[in-house]
């Protein structure tokens, strides 16, 4: 995998842009991740029932790390009280919990109501569409690891185009988070009225173009500008405070400071002479 680790959201960016398809070839042909997928492919056919899921817990968390739900896997009596929810009852315990990760789940699963009938296990082109989400997903998580804000701002490229509304938006952590910066928001809306916040996003991103990949990247740019603008003043208020400290200390005396003479250079207008 080719490590961003130190480099700005924008040149990151630029880098992985680039080179997406091969790391994702990477990461089939590692011995970890190529183990996981073929006993995917090799076994999911023998469930049909959500109990089967859960039984082989190298499946049940192999299509949990697909769905980053890997914080989750722990839950399986919650897991499976999911997958066995009528999605058509507003009090189905998948309609109860917030976070839009169990729904996609649970339509991408597809067992029925009562967790009893699944043809998909036996379907090719499902079992690939797994597969990818379980390699995308590794992906994704890969470079948030290394940029956050890297990792906020895939994570917005996939899902924007199945958006309908600013709730969605709302309901959604990263996607939140990355509107609020593209947008030039305060995080501390973030505790406001939801209402409030929904007209708010609607007024200010059109909803019905999320679905356009060039309206989409105008609002990663956004986004990846603000985020190293903010990061370059946080890098600079850093050095300005440490070059204080080496001037004096509270009694007067001077306080010898180790300064990083690279990571300085890194700061906007800053030139060796």
């Amino acid at each position: 995998m080719i490590s961003v680790y130190g480099l700005s959201t924008s040149l990151a960016l630029r880098i992985i842009d680039k080179t997406e398809d091969k790391e994702k070839e990477m990461i089939e042909s590692e011995a970890e991740h190529q183990r996981a997928i073929e006993y995917f492919m090799e076994n999911i056919e023998n469930v049909e029932t959500v109990d089967d899921l859960m039984d082989d817990y190298k499946l049940y968390s192999f299509v949990m790390k697909a769905y980053d739900l890997e914080d989750q896997i722990f839950g399986k009596a919650m897991m499976e009280k999911v997958l066995k929810s009528n999605i058509e009852d507003d009090e189905a315990l998948v309609n109860r919990l917030t976070d839009d990760r169990f729904e996609t789940f649970y339509n991408a699963m597809g067992f029925s109501e009562d967790g009893m009938a699944n043809l998909n296990t036996v379907d090719d082109d499902w079992k690939a569409t797994i597969v990818a989400a379980y390699v995308d997903t590794t992906y994704v998580n890969s470079k948030a690891e290394d940029n956050e804000a890297l990792g906020t701002l895939l994570e917005f490229r996939r899902k924007a185009a199945e958006v309908t509304s600013a709730y969605e938006i709302l309901a959604d952590e990263d996607m939140a988070e990355f509107v609020r910066t593209a947008l030039g928001l305060p995080d501390e809306i973030a505790s406001g009225d939801i209402d409030k916040q929904a007209a708010l996003i609607a007024r200010r991103i059109d909803i019905d173009r999320l679905g356009d990949a060039d309206y989409v990247e105008s609002l990663v740019q956004k986004y990846v500008a603000i985020t190293d603008a903010n990061a370059d003043l946080s890098s600079t208020n850093a050095a300005v405070q440490l070059m204080s400290s080496t001037i004096s200390n509270s009694s007067g005396s001077f306080v010898p400071v180790t300064i990083d003479i690279e990571s300085i250079q890194g700061f906007s207008g800053y030139k060796l002479r």
